[in-house]
């Protein structure tokens, strides 16, 4: 009988070390879980955390390119300020931008029929955008709302060139941000011509000036006035973007799309150079208003 009661103790302290053991994998398992969980909130907060200062970069971006100063108070006179906004259901298209006044020369007409009839052409723009929606196959791209919107930057060289940029925005609904791209053209206001890389620069410069710039953005990272996340231009962008640029009397001011300099989050769209550090590759003609 002695022998069954210590036999009976020895299942019981067993079954309750037993239950000790199951107790604590349970409360193991209930720690480790909670620990992942509150890992798993930890990387959801630091992507919000990385999404909202991005955010922010990019709107600070595009902040200072809007509200970066011109000389289009100073220009009054000589441009026509024009407007044209078309609201649909499916597209809105916005467009600012400037015509010459053809009563101050005859010539500005070139500059103007040029802006109506190629650069802006309100009725190419909706073609192109109605297009777009039925070669796509995906119903919700169709559904998108599309936003195009063009604004203007002017300035004026000497009283005989003026250098117009022109910002567009491209906005989808879905999308966080809009996306940038610029065009610039320089228009000589005495000859009436629009005038390009070669009539500023001497032939065959491209690779010199890029390396030139690729230095004055390093430059500007090493100084902590560039973001360090901006990178050196490619020969290939910059051919396709040589034509992207406006003058100053002092310097010339380079623009490039959305992520060929900089990334669309942050840093700049475009580069500034000192006429002094481009006389290597400016030409040296009269006919160059650059020249001094």
């Amino acid at each position: 009988m002695k022998f069954i009661y210590i036999l009976v103790l020895i299942v019981m302290f067993s079954a309750c070390k037993d239950d000790k053991r199951e107790e604590n994998s349970f409360e193991n398992e209930a720690i480790e879980e909670n620990i992942q969980l509150s890992n798993e909130n930890i990387q959801i907060d630091d992507v919000d955390i990385e999404t909202l200062n991005k955010s922010i970069n990019i709107e600070l971006k595009q902040k200072q390119l809007i509200e970066k100063k011109d000389e289009s108070e100073e220009l009054e006179k000589l441009i026509l300020d024009k407007h044209y906004l078309v609201e649909k259901k499916d597209y809105t298209i916005n467009f600012n931008y400037p015509l010459l006044n053809e009563s101050y020369k005859p010539t500005n007409r070139n500059f103007n029929d040029f802006i109506n009839d190629y650069y802006v052409n309100i009725t190419k723009t909706e073609a192109d955008i109605l297009e777009s929606k039925l070669l796509c196959d995906s119903i919700t791209s169709k559904t998108f709302r599309e936003e195009r919107l063009i604004d203007y930057k002017i300035y004026n060289v000497n009283d005989q060139l003026i250098s117009v940029l022109f910002y567009k925005e491209n906005f989808y609904s879905g999308a966080m941000h809009p996306s940038y791209a610029f065009d610039c053209f320089n228009f000589d206001l005495e000859s009436g011509v629009f005038m390009a890389y070669e009539d500023f620069f001497n032939q065959g410069s491209e690779e010199e000036l890029v390396e030139i710039i690729n230095e004055t953005i390093n430059k500007e990272i090493g100084k902590g006035e560039m973001y360090y996340e901006c990178w050196d231009i490619s020969s290939d962008d910059f051919f396709v973007s040589k034509n992207n640029f406006v003058l100053n009397e002092t310097y010339i001011e380079f623009y490039f799309d959305d992520c060929v300099m900089c990334p669309s989050y942050t840093g700049v769209y475009a580069i500034e150079l000192p006429l002094m550090d481009l006389l290597s590759v400016l030409k040296k003609f009269d006919s160059n208003p650059l020249v001094f």
